[in-house]
């Protein structure tokens, strides 16, 4: 027997916009929708990493702030990896609400930085330049 990664669950506000913002911003698209009765579950794809979006109607637990809920229990954020994280943010401009960062942590790796972002319905998504494993 053996295990994968398979994927995030995400609960969404609006689904076209949360489905719109990941494939714009991180290259995501579709790979299937499941109908249900009066709803819909939409994955999208990018590589072999998947997200699977939900539609709710409640409110937030937090409000995004910094790199994430502290709080055991709610993820703190999602990570991407780039090359350029400078281009990332250029490409971006004030499209996308920055929650903490820039910040470097040459200290720990020479060229390791990372910023943090929301999405839509204010999970918190870090995107990184630099970090190598030990």
């Amino acid at each position: 027997m053996s295990l994968r990664w398979s994927h995030v669950g995400l609960n969404c506000r609006d689904l076209g916009a949360t489905e719109a913002f990941y494939e714009r911003w991180f290259g995501f698209s579709r790979a299937r929708t499941v109908e249900l009765d009066d709803d819909r579950i939409v994955f999208l794809r990018q590589g072999d990493v998947y997200l699977e979006l939900f539609h709710s109607d409640t409110e937030p637990l937090v409000k995004p702030a910094g790199d994430g809920p502290a709080q055991p229990g709610v993820a703190r954020h999602l990570a991407f990896q780039t090359d350029d994280l400078d281009a990332f943010l250029t490409k971006v401009g004030d499209e996308v609400p920055v929650t903490l960062g820039p910040l470097h942590f040459d200290d720990f790796i020479p060229g390791w930085q990372s910023v943090w972002l929301t999405d839509p319905d204010g999970v918190i998504v870090e995107v990184s330049e630099g970090y190598r494993d030990a």
